[in-house]
C-alpha cells in the first residue's frame, strides 16, 4: 500500500492508469506492474511508483504498449514515490496510465565487434537497414566513471594528421583531446571528414564517429564517404539527429563513450573518437534544463553545465597501452569565443585548433588561426627544439604582419621599413604555405588532396623564413603539399627554380 494523500491529483492519476479506485488516500497496488505513467509534457514524463524504492537518478525506464518502443531516463526525483523523466526518443503515442518498467541501471548499449561498419542511434538501435546485431552482442551502460588518475598513462605521444598548419602548431595528442572552435561557415565539419580521411585509412585502431544534432544529409554523406574508402568495416557511427528529442542530442555522445571505452578497456585497442558539435551537446542540455524546469545560468545556459561538460570529457583518456583520442568539432556561437559553453569546453581540451572567419574570407584554408591555435604539446622535451622554433618563428611573422595591415592599408608596402617589409613578404608566403587542399574538397576544387609530413612541413617553413623563397610568386606556395611541389609550380610559371 502506498501513502498518496499529499498529491490528491497524481493519486487519483495513479489510481486512473491501474484500473483502480482511489479512495481517500490509500489504494492497493497491483504487484504485476511496477510503475505508470502520470503525466506527459512533450519529452518530459513523470512516472508514479507503488512504493518508495523510485529508481536512481541516470537509470533508464521503458515503456511498452503495442508498437510504441520508448526509453526514459530518470532526471528527478519529485518525492518518495514519483520520478521525472526525460525521454529519449519521440514521445507521440504516449499518454497517462501506461506501466512503465524499471530496468535497473542506466541505458546499456550493444558494442564489440557486432557494431563495427553499423549506424547506430543513441539506444542503441540500427539505423542502417541493416541485418540486426546477433543477440549475444555485449552492451555497456552510457554512464561511467571515469578513470582514476592512477591508471592513466600520462605519456605524451604525438598524433600525426598530415595537415600541415595542425602538426605544425597545435599538434595532437594520442589519448588527448582536441577540438576544432569556429564560427559557422568556416569549415569545422570539412576539417573533421579531412581528418577521418587523412588518418583512418593510416590508422589500425577503431574509429567511432559521433553525430550531436547533425543533418540528415551529413549522416548519409558520412556513411557514403566511409563505405567508398573502404575503412567502414573499422569504423562505427553514432548519430542523435536534428529532428529528434533534446534528450537523444544530450545522450548520444555517451552511446559512443561506451562503444569507444569498451574497445579501449576489453579489448585493448586504440579509438580514434570524433564528434561533430559538442556544442549541440549542450544546447541539448540546456533544452533539457529548462524543460525540467531549472532556473537558467549564465547568457541562459543551464546551471549544471560545467558539471555536464566535464562528465563527458574526463572519460576521454589513456589506460594502460590503449588510448581514447578525441577531435572534436565546437560551434562558437556569433563568433564569440568567450560564450560560457565554448569556455567550458575550451578547458578541457590539450590542443586548441581555431577557425578564422576572416581567413575564410581571404581563401585561406584550411582557415587555421595561427596565433590562436595552440596545444600542450608545443613543447622542447615533446617535439623537440627544432619544431618549436620553427613554429614561434612562424608565429612572430604571422603577429607582426597582422599588426601593420593598417599602416599598410593607410599607407602602402612602400612607406614601410626594408626588414619589415622583407619580414611581411615571408609572412604572407608562409600563411600561403600553410593552406593546403583537402580530399574531402577534391570533387569542388579539382586539385587532389594532399598529406604532408611534418618533417616536410618543418623544412618548408624553415626554407621560407630563410629567405629561399623571397623571388617566388606567392601564388605558387598557395595549395600545395610540399615546398618541392611548389617548386615546380614557380617553375612551370616562367621563373627559374632555386
Amino acid at each position: 500500500m502506498v501513502n498518496l494523500s499529499r498529491s490528491p491529483p497524481l493519486a487519483k492519476a495513479y489510481c486512473w492508469g491501474r484500473g483502480l479506485i482511489w479512495k481517500a488516500d490509500r489504494v492497493v497496488q497491483d504487484s504485476t506492474q511496477d510503475g505508470v505513467i502520470v503525466a506527459v509534457r512533450g519529452a518530459v514524463v513523470d512516472v508514479a511508483f507503488a512504493s518508495a524504492r523510485v529508481p536512481a537518478i541516470n537509470d533508464a525506464l521503458s515503456v511498452e504498449d503495442g508498437d510504441l518502443r520508448l526509453l526514459l531516463e530518470v532526471q528527478a526525483q519529485l518525492d518518495g514515490t514519483t520520478v521525472r523523466t526525460i525521454a529519449l526518443q519521440a514521445t507521440s503515442g504516449l499518454r497517462r496510465g501506461l506501466p512503465v518498467t524499471p530496468l535497473g541501471g542506466p541505458v546499456q548499449v550493444p558494442v564489440g565487434e557486432a557494431v563495427l561498419g553499423r549506424l547506430l542511434n543513441v539506444t542503441g538501435d540500427i539505423g542502417d537497414r541493416g541485418a540486426p546485431l546477433p543477440d549475444d552482442t555485449p552492451r555497456r551502460p552510457i554512464h561511467a566513471a571515469p578513470p582514476p588518475l592512477k591508471v592513466t598513462d600520462d605519456e605524451a605521444r604525438l598524433f600525426r594528421t598530415g595537415i600541415k598548419v595542425i602538426d605544425l602548431l597545435a599538434p595532437l595528442v594520442q589519448g588527448g583531446k582536441a577540438a576544432m572552435f569556429g564560427g559557422a561557415g568556416v569549415g569545422k565539419t570539412v576539417l573533421v571528414m579531412e581528418l577521418i580521411h587523412a588518418m583512418v585509412s593510416g590508422y589500425d585502431g577503431i574509429s567511432v564517429f559521433s553525430g550531436v544534432g547533425e543533418r540528415s544529409r551529413e549522416g548519409h554523406e558520412m556513411l557514403l564517404d566511409m563505405t567508398n574508402a573502404g575503412v567502414l568495416d573499422r569504423t562505427v557511427l553514432v548519430y542523435g539527429q536534428m529532428n529528434e528529442p533534446p534528450g537523444a542530442r544530450w545522450r548520444v555522445p555517451m552511446t559512443a563513450l561506451a562503444i569507444s571505452e569498451h574497445f579501449r578497456d576489453a579489448e585493448h585497442r586504440n579509438v580514434l573518437l570524433l564528434m561533430d558539435n559538442v556544442f549541440r551537446f549542450v544546447q541539448a542540455g540546456s533544452e533539457v534544463s529548462g524543460l525540467l524546469g531549472r532556473l537558467p545560468s549564465r547568457v541562459g545556459y543551464q546551471p549544471t553545465l560545467a558539471t555536464e561538460v566535464a562528465e563527458l570529457q574526463e572519460r576521454i583518456a589513456s589506460v594502460g597501452s590503449a588510448s581514447v583520442t578525441a577531435i572534436e568539432a565546437v560551434y562558437v556561437p556569433a563568433d564569440d569565443f568567450t560564450d560560457p559553453a565554448v569556455t567550458a569546453i575550451a578547458a578541457h581540451v590539450d590542443s586548441m585548433v581555431v577557425l578564422s572567419r576572416a581567413m575564410a574570407a581571404d581563401g585561406m584554408y584550411p582557415a587555421v588561426d595561427p596565433i590562436a591555435s595552440s596545444s600542450v604539446m608545443l613543447d622542447p622535451l615533446v617535439v623537440g627544439e627544432d619544431h618549436v622554433a620553427v613554429a614561434n618563428q612562424v608565429r612572430r611573422a604571422i603577429e607582426h604582419y597582422r599588426e601593420l595591415q593598417d599602416v599598410i592599408a593607410l599607407l602602402g608596402m612602400e612607406e614601410l621599413a626594408a626588414d619589415d617589409r622583407r619580414m611581411i613578404e615571408r609572412a604572407r608566403r608562409l600563411q600561403r604555405f600553410l593552406t593546403q587542399p583537402f580530399t574531402v574538397t577534391e570533387a569542388f576544387t579539382g586539385i587532389p588532396g594532399r598529406s604532408v609530413a611534418l618533417e616536410d612541413t618543418i623544412a618548408g617553413c624553415k626554407a621560407i623564413l630563410d629567405g629561399e623563397t623571397d623571388d617566388w610568386d606567392e601564388g605558387s606556395l598557395y595549395m600545395v603539399g610540399t615546398l618541392d611541389e611548389a617548386r615546380e609550380k614557380d617553375a612551370a610559371a616562367g621563373r627559374p627554380a632555386a
